[in-house]
């Protein structure tokens, strides 16, 4: 469990994907439903190379889901599998460039974009770390680029407290004993192994099952009233979950595609962001839902084409203290957000309700009931069918809970940590961390749909500068 596992050793669960991880992994095949994401670091300074791959040495050894492979049964009937990869080369996920002059962050972020646009080599461990020298002024840049079977973003988190330290002076480490080894898997032999496995499990599975009809008939029976109001409460809240929100996609952003990246970042000050959502009686993630509305009304309106709704998912953290650390444990809300409001006051009290609703859904972790089933389907529908569940989006917003403090990697301070989402389908993916008391933002848009980026860019700042003006009432 996580509060027991302090050097993180257990990161990433068990040896077998779940349901969700292998529908995502399975789903990587096409650019509309990849999963890849690229996190980006900035440094104050160039960290020393030799001391960040001995770094990276250490940190992949004490963890050693980042030294395995995803292993494909040989007939898709059980989910993958993490195996220890035999040919594990640190200097092919370890590597660095410098950019040419002048080296701008918009430079750094045109490189990030081609980082993550190439696909991931699937017989490696999946991720990729790059050091990006030249920055203006003496920094740096670190982009890790993961794919989201291995980890959500408070999963990214958890690793990111492991691999960083507190203090730019070098430590003295000392590997704990990582787990045993995994025995090294194929595809037949991974077949065989979790077929026997399940021909081994089958008496004691019918056992639970059978507990499990007894004990469902004898509450059936006590309090027959409840067991049918939950049943209805249940297929209620489902039929809530799957159905697409009412607000038809917006004529700017339709025609969005997996195709082509363009990054975006922006900061907001956390103890700002926060006063603005408590003013409104909200949160900072719902201030920070309502900037990104914000930005939205003034995109359109510039435009000329004023909207009053617009649909965007959000993801819904399920971790709780038992998890073990990385993984992913989370699952989707789709929103008709009010995106017309002009009053950021109004948007956050509607973002608000409509989150706390959500999250109290009965239904909303309904895909890992389906998830099972649906992973069995052929990889070509299994595309189709994520790209469905996306495609009634316009925009993905997530919020990720941070580090509150300077943290280091090889002895330079990082100064900004900005998540570049996968965007499956949808116009932008919006993903906010905080660190150290700001909130970076990461935008990942369609450049061919938000082709202007200079404008998209000042309704962005106008966005969140009307969210932020609220605490002027605090």
């Amino acid at each position: 469990m996580a509060a027991q596992d302090p050097n993180g050793a257990a990161w990433g669960g068990p040896a077998d994907m779940s349901a969700w991880e292998a529908l995502m992994w399975r789903a990587e095949a096409d650019p509309r439903t990849r999963s890849t994401g690229v996190l980006l670091e900035v440094l104050e300074s160039v960290p020393d190379w030799d001391r960040l791959v001995a770094a990276h040495d250490r940190v992949s050894q004490q963890i050693p889901r980042l030294r395995e492979r995803a292993v494909e049964p040989l007939l898709p009937l059980f989910p993958p599998a993490w195996s220890p990869d035999p040919h594990f080369d640190l200097g092919y996920h370890l590597q660095r460039v410098r950019l040419p002059g002048p080296g701008t962050m918009r430079q750094l972020l045109d490189l990030a974009q081609g980082i993550l646009a190439r696909p991931l080599d699937k017989a490696r461990p999946p991720w990729e770390a790059l050091l990006v020298e030249g920055l203006q002024d003496g920094r740096a840049g670190y982009l890790l680029k993961v794919h989201h079977s291995l980890s959500d973003g408070l999963g990214l988190v958890q690793l990111l407290s492991l691999a960083h330290s507190r203090t730019s002076e070098p430590g003295v480490h000392q590997l704990a004993s990582p787990p045993a080894s995994r025995p090294l898997l194929t595809p037949a032999g991974l077949l065989a192994d979790r077929l026997r496995q399940r021909v081994s499990d089958a008496p004691s599975a019918w056992i639970r099952r059978g507990d499990d009809s007894l004990k469902l008939i004898g509450r059936t029976v006590r309090h027959p009233g409840a067991v049918v109001g939950d049943t209805i409460r249940f297929g209620r809240s489902l039929r809530r979950v799957l159905s697409p929100p009412p607000a038809e996609r917006s004529p700017l952003l339709r025609g969005s595609s997996g195709f082509g990246y363009r990054f975006v970042v922006h900061d907001v000050p956390l103890s700002d962001l926060k006063a603005a959502g408590k003013a409104a009686g909200g949160s900072v993630n719902d201030a920070f839902l309502a900037g990104v509305l914000g930005a939205f009304r003034r995109y359109h309106e510039h435009y000329g084409v004023p909207i009053d709704l617009m649909p965007i998912g959000i993801p819904v953290s399920l971790r709780t203290s038992d998890d073990p650390m990385g993984g992913n444990r989370f699952a989707g809300a789709r929103f008709a957000a009010p995106v017309g409001e002009a009053d950021p006051r109004a948007r956050i009290e509607i973002i608000r309700e409509f989150v706390l609703t959500a999250r109290a859904e009965p239904a909303i972790g309904f895909l890992d009931l389906v998830a099972p089933a649906l992973s069995r389907l052929p990889t070509a529908a299994i595309i189709e069918l994520a790209a469905g569940m996306t495609n009634v989006s316009d925009v993905q917003a997530s919020n990720i809970p941070g580090m509150g403090h300077p943290a280091y990697l090889a002895g330079a301070r990082v100064t900004g940590l900005y998540p570049l989402g996968p965007r499956p389908g949808v116009a932008a993916m919006i993903a906010m961390i905080s660190y150290d008391g700001t909130c970076c933002i990461g935008l990942n848009v369609d450049p061919a749909v938000i082709s202007d980026l200079e404008v998209f860019e000042t309704c962005l700042r106008e966005g969140f500068d009307e969210v932020l003006g609220l605490r002027k009432e605090q």
